[in-house]
């Protein structure tokens, strides 16, 4: 960690990546346990983009006309209609991950 750490601003560098440092030393597990779950969906999303392209934020348009946030809003009822109907307990995929991934893809879009 860089030597802000030692200064107390709770904003420490290393190599090109900015760690926070968390106020309360107790805090730690659970800023730990966010930093992970977050890294989980990024590289998640990363690679389906690179997977699918980015047909989410540009859909192509062959079949349905529909925009992308209006794509990306009827996902989101997708994931959500899969966890009212007890998709939760299956184990055939992560739907809370997929959820999360179209959220976020929504805050892009807007």
């Amino acid at each position: 960690m860089g030597d802000c750490c030692r200064n107390g601003c709770g904003v420490c560098t290393a190599g090109d990546m900015v760690v926070r440092v968390p106020e309360n030393v107790m805090e730690a597990p659970f800023a730990i346990k966010v930093g992970e779950v977050l890294e989980q969906i990024e590289r998640m999303l990363i690679d389906k983009n690179r997977k699918y392209g980015n047909s989410a934020l540009e859909p192509l348009g062959v079949f349905s006309q529909l925009s992308a946030k209006e794509g990306l809003l009827i996902r989101i009822d997708d994931k959500l209609k899969r966890i009212k109907n007890g998709s939760l307990e299956k184990d055939d995929e992560d739907v809370v991950n997929d959820l999360i991934g179209y959220l976020i893809l929504l805050k892009i879009h807007a």
